[in-house]
């Protein structure tokens, strides 16, 4: 350069610069005409060496700026080839400490691009990286620049990054010598100056700042990267929607919407290339369809032809015309293979090459789901992934098969958000996950042809919860019969049709297979969901048990079996406080019940008895309603049966009284019930005969339920022999209570058959004893005006039927009271006690030989009543006395000779309790010898005084 330009261009007066930038232009004009091409890369090289890097030196350092900016004016097109030694000082100058040095950079900067246009794509990513930076600069005016700089920059990206190959960094042109050689060939593509595959790692680098403006810089470009078609950005989404994502929850109202709208756009596309490639497969499905029936249909009519020309031709004239033929056939052939060549698949679609990585994006979605979430501008990521998850079920349903367990694990509590906008995302998320998960398995039983004896699974929740109460089980199975029957028309008519036609060739068969679908994880599942039950929100536990519910529906081999871990969850369940909880919960159990064996059914039975046994509270809130629901899902009879045996082998007689109490109470007023209360009544058949027998032996730990148990059968005259020993029992406020409960009971719609039995005594006697001795009973009482006021509006009718005969009431009840106060005497078994009013000829029967063993059940009562009596009294000790076990284990041995003669009934000596084995007998013996004690103790001393 001349010395006044050197000069002019140190001089810190920026019109000095300024004019020696101008005589700089100049000087390089004159050389580019002279195609002095030394001269001009020795003055580019000293203003960069010279000028653009002295560091110390701000001036020299515009001057430099300035003066590069001038000699890439001058050179225009034939900057390209010194932009390698021009680009990096300005680069540089870009983190110079001084502000107005960055300034003119950019200045610099923006006229050598201008004139650079396509051949500054080769430095994109340096001038990115720089114009990222300068975005979030504090000057006010490098910022301006900036924004100008990176205007030009997408002016020039958008019109040439898809295309523009550089002059200088592409493929070298060939020689005359290869030309001539590859004249025949076609040209290489070479690489564009811009790639996608070079800028990427900058961007997942850059994605992650904090800053609002860099931020908002970001998303501009992204946004213009992908409003270019030929780039193809949605491709590498997975690569930075992650930190894309995270920009919705900046502060900066402009960040997060400007991320909406581009997050939007992503997923527009995303569905829209998924639609354009279903489209495609659709369409080339239809055409093998209709290329199949076409090929049929003209075989079928040139066979016809060639039928009708063999009549008419002479024999000597076949040959020559099937050679014509074959020969127009094999013309015919080649041109329809031609003009399919030429079409091809039909046009070309934007987006039918695209490949989308959906399962990677479903990783990254699942990863916010599983994020905590606490600030309001956390809940829009919160939102928006939820938005996306569901919009992919209409985009690649397939691919989230793998992620069902994690999903299960975060969308559930999501439903029981704080913020409404969520908790109806994560509803719907959930009723599109479990809608596609029962669509699965309806196309996995069709082929197979079960339809008739597979589970017909509901399209929602709703659907589910009724069919599994058997509110639409008789449809379902229609539904299903109906299947069934169309199916095999269907199949007929196939058969049919195909008899006279060719089979196919499996490359005629062969369509757009689909991708196979991946098996889901149910034990994965069962896990996500069985943790769902410590939630603390309803919604969430609700939905979890539905979850399982409709998997059990599906796969009842996979899981949930009997030797599964999941059960005590289950049973424990049923302690929630949440009754919609506890109901479906006992709807699962029940469906687990019906698909497994008889052992799994009496082991949930022993477990519902022992967690009630345990917890009393549930008992008493909840015993009723998981009583209720498990007798209108499973066989009531056969839970009542099974409650039965347990409960008359327990040797806890508290709990077995008190469950007796629960049980009968739902036996006499739940509607669900009600079929059970008229086989009850019917004790004439043999199954009503040992229903009533098995519930009877468990009843007796309950005097008032047993006594009740016998109005429901009609079995009045027992009813009547139990009063008798009502007589010798202590009558306690609980029993009382019972009783007043019990006289609600007769006045309720459920006894309106004995109500009406007592306008016919000559047909049912026993039962006004039954109804007086309740009177009798009780205290003066509400209860009591009730019935007395009942039975009076009777009492004549009973007065005019009660004869005179041997029938001597006051006799009679001293004579029963002697006999039942002699109950320890050894001749009380051999006469069993008969009232002066004969006997119904029914119960002679029984007695004598019938299923019926009236005697046997009385004893039976009889033995269990004094069993629960002795127990009490052996509490009652041992809170006065503070006896302890040990020392009543110690003196056991010695005492039951002594209690069973003082106050044991004589069967008590000589036949063991009812048991199911001698072995049991001998296993309770400890709490035997604790009975003992108490007779020795209490009853002795009582009957000693006596005498």
């Amino acid at each position: 350069m001349d010395p006044n330009i050197t000069k002019a261009l140190n001089d810190k007066l920026y019109d000095k610069r300024k004019s020696g930038a101008l005589e700089l232009e100049g000087l390089i004009r004159e050389a580019l005409a002279a195609t002095d091409f030394d001269r001009i890369q020795k003055i580019v090289h000293q203003l960069c060496h010279e000028y653009a890097y002295a560091v110390h030196q701000p001036h020299a350092r515009n001057g430099g700026l300035i003066g590069l900016a001038a000699a890439s004016i001058a050179l225009g097109p034939e900057v390209a080839r010194y932009l390698e030694e021009i680009v990096p000082p300005v680069l540089a100058c870009f983190s110079d400490q001084d502000a107005r040095v960055r300034y003119y950079a950019c200045e610099s900067m923006y006229n050598i691009a201008k004139v650079a246009k396509g051949e500054i794509l080769v430095y994109f990513n340096q001038v990115f990286d720089a114009l990222c930076k300068l975005a979030a600069d504090s000057e006010l005016s490098v910022k301006n620049g900036a924004e100008l700089l990176d205007r030009l920059i997408k002016d020039i990206v958008a019109e040439s990054a898809a295309t523009y190959v550089s002059i200088i960094h592409g493929a070298p042109e060939p020689t005359a010598q290869e030309g001539a050689d590859d004249q025949d060939q076609p040209a290489p593509e070479h690489p564009t100056a811009f790639s996608l595959e070079r800028f990427l790692p900058l961007l997942e680098e850059r994605i992650n700042v904090l800053n609002p403006f860099t931020r908002t810089f970001l998303v501009a470009w992204i946004t213009l990267l992908d409003s270019i078609p030929d780039l193809e950005l949605v491709a590498f989404l997975p690569r930075f929607l992650g930190g894309l994502f995270k920009f919705l929850s900046d502060h900066n109202q402009d960040v997060h919407t400007a991320t909406q709208v581009a997050l939007d756009r992503f997923l527009s596309e995303v569905r829209k290339i998924a639609r354009v490639k279903r489209g495609i497969a659709e369409s080339k499905k239809s055409h093998g369809e209709m290329d199949y029936k076409r090929s049929t249909s003209s075989l079928q009519s040139r066979a016809d032809v060639e039928s009708e020309a063999d009549s008419s031709v002479p024999p000597d004239q076949r040959e020559s015309l099937d050679e014509k033929d074959d020969g127009s056939a094999d013309g015919a052939s080649v041109a329809a293979d031609d003009e399919k060549s030429d079409s091809g698949d039909g046009d070309w679609v934007p987006g039918q090459d695209v490949h989308v990585d959906h399962p990677k994006i479903l990783e990254i979605l699942v990863s916010f789901l599983g994020a905590p979430f606490g600030d309001k501008e956390n809940h829009e990521i919160l939102l928006t992934t939820l938005r996306w998850i569901d919009s992919f079920f209409d985009i690649c349903p397939e691919d989230i098969m793998p992620f069902v367990p994690s999903l299960l694990t975060h969308v559930l509590p999501r439903m029981s958000h704080d913020l409404d906008s969520v908790r109806q995302a994560a509803n719907k998320v959930n009723a599109s996950l479990m809608d596609y998960i029962m669509s699965l398995s309806d196309d996995n039983r069709r082929p197979e042809g079960t339809a008739g004896t597979s589970i017909q699974l509901p399209n929602s929740l709703s659907a589910l919860g009724k069919e599994l109460t058997g509110v639409e089980r008789r449809d379902s199975n229609l539904s299903s019969r109906l299947l069934k029957t169309v199916i095999q028309d269907r199949a007929d008519v196939r058969s049919v049709d195909s008899k006279g036609t060719r089979t196919p060739t499996p490359a005629e068969e062969r369509g757009p297979s689909p991708r196979p679908i991946p098996e889901l994880d149910y034990q994965g599942a069962v896990n996500a969901l069985t943790l769902q039950f410590l939630n603390e929100h309803e919604a969430t536990r609700v939905a979890a048990i539905a979850w399982l519910i409709m998997l059990h529906r599906m796969a009842p081999g996979k899981i949930l079996s009997v030797e599964d871990g999941t059960f005590p969850a289950l049973l424990k369940t049923l302690s929630d406080p949440s009754e919609a909880v506890v109901t479906r919960d006992l709807l699962l159990l029940s469906q687990i019940s019906k698909n497994s064996d008889d052992s799994y059914f009496t082991s949930f039975m022993v477990n519902l008895l022992k967690l009630f046994c345990t917890d009393r509270r549930l008992l008493e809130t909840r015993g009723n309603l998981i009583i209720r629901q498990l007798c209108v899902t499973l066989s009531a009879e056969r839970i009542y049966r099974t409650m039965a045996d347990c409960l008359e082998k327990d040797e806890d007689i508290e709990f077995a009284s008190i469950m007796v109490q629960n049980l009968n109470n739902n036996l006499i007023t739940a509607p669900e019930l009600a079929d059970l209360r008229r086989r009850l009544r019917n004790l004439d058949s043999r199954d009503g005969q040992s229903f009533f027998q098995a519930l009877f032996k468990a009843w007796c730990h309950n005097a008032v339920a047993t006594f009740s148990l016998c109005l429901l059968a009609q079995a009045y005259e027992q009813a009547y022999q139990l009063l008798q020993v009502f007589a010798d029992l202590e009558m306690t406020v609980n029993m009382l209570i019972q009783i007043d409960k019990l006289v609600q009971l007769i006045e309720s719609p459920v006894f309106t058959y004995l109500r009406m039995q007592l306008l016919e005594p000559e047909k049912f006697p026993h039962l006004y004893k039954c109804l007086y001795g309740l009177l009798m009973l009780l205290p003066q009482s509400s209860a009591f005006a009730a019935l007395k006021n009942r039975l009076n509006s009777v009492s004549a009718i009973g007065y005019l039927h009660i004869a005179p005969r041997t029938y001597v009431p006051s006799s009679n009840f001293n004579h029963l009271r002697q006999k039942s106060s002699e109950a320890g005497s050894p001749s009380a078994p051999q006469s069993a006690p008969v009232s002066s009013f004969a006997r119904d000829n029914r119960l002679k029967t029984r007695d004598d030989g019938g299923p019926v063993k009236w005697s046997e059940l009385l004893d039976g009562f009889k033995k269990t009543q004094e069993r629960a009596r002795k127990s009490q009294r052996l509490a009652s000790m041992g809170e006065d006395m503070g006896v302890s076990p040990v020392q009543e284990k110690e003196k056991a041995p010695e005492v039951p000779p002594k209690g069973v003669g003082l106050r044991g009934p004589p069967q008590a000596a000589g036949r063991p309790l009812p048991m199911a084995a001698g072995q049991q007998a001998q296993g309770h013996k400890s709490r035997n010898s604790l009975n003992n004690l108490a007779r020795f103790a209490g009853g002795g001393l009582a009957g000693r005084k006596k005498k």
